[in-house]
């Protein structure tokens, strides 16, 4: 889907998503209408209404596939995004073991850390372009800090080995962020879902092709359904892109 739907408030990409599915569902309406006289209109009334079951079924089960994606990667995202979160906060409460010098640099890269992916990193992940070839470098630096620390006690050692650890889980923790990053429904996937959602409404049409009203009536629930499925999905497609992208939030309260 194009970065400018996905961008839209909610509300119009609502209108966005429900307009083009009543358009289409107008469209073969007026089809199906157009063709359905003399022999034609004997052939589609000669389509069992039994079809329309199984086309309904299908629909259903593309929706529940492709959704199922989405919801992945979005619980995926917030829990990336809660693990280095905790990682950091770890690294932060740990650094009161060390004097004042080692605590306050290591607070100070945090700190850096944050504001750098919450003011470059996450703007770049909504457009899909941030990559693992950049090397977050404040955390980079709190890990080789955390490294040449000299613990005097088994307190400060112990302190040490949890602080290395916590940052190497901050490290992971960012890769998977951008990788959930670049998620999305891939279009071979947008191709089949609408592709079955025409094919039942085309079904709906012919098998009330003698009854205008019906037919109408008949599209037009199905075509909420199919606009409110493709409505759901392409709101939560992006994690990271539009009013519903994970947000930031839990690493801003690491350091308040």
């Amino acid at each position: 889907m194009s970065d400018w739907l996905h961008n839209l408030p909610l509300v119009w990409m609502a209108i966005v998503v429900f307009a083009c599915t009543f358009l289409v569902t107008a469209a073969i309406y007026w089809m199906v209408t157009l063709l359905a006289v003399g022999e034609r209109a004997r052939s589609f009334k000669a389509v069992s209404p039994g079809i329309l079951p199984p086309l309904g079924i299908i629909f259903g089960l593309f929706v529940a596939f492709t959704a199922a994606q989405v919801w992945g990667d979005n619980q995926q995202a917030g829990s990336t995004v809660d693990r280095e979160a905790s990682a950091l906060r770890a690294v932060v409460i740990l650094a009161s073991r060390f004097p004042t010098d080692g605590e306050t640099r290591l607070r100070t890269l945090i700190r850096e850390h944050i504001g750098e992916t919450t003011a470059k990193e996450w703007p770049m992940m909504a457009d899909r372009t941030a990559n693992l070839r950049v090397i977050p470098q404040k955390l980079a630096e709190a890990l080789q800090l955390a490294l040449t620390l000299e613990p005097n006690n088994e307190g400060q050692r112990i302190a040490q080995r949890e602080i290395t650890t916590s940052l190497e889980n901050a490290f992971e923790a960012r890769r998977q962020r951008v990788l959930i990053s670049r998620s999305q429904v891939h279009w071979t996937k947008w191709a089949a879902l609408l592709l079955q959602a025409a094919c039942a409404l085309i079904a709906i049409a012919m098998v009330h092709s003698d009854n205008r009203l019906s037919s109408a009536i008949t599209l037009a629930m199905f075509a909420t359904g199919v606009a409110a499925s493709a409505f759901l999905i392409v709101a939560y497609d992006r994690p990271f892109v539009g009013q519903l992208a994970v947000s930031p939030a839990p690493l801003l309260e690491v350091m308040p």
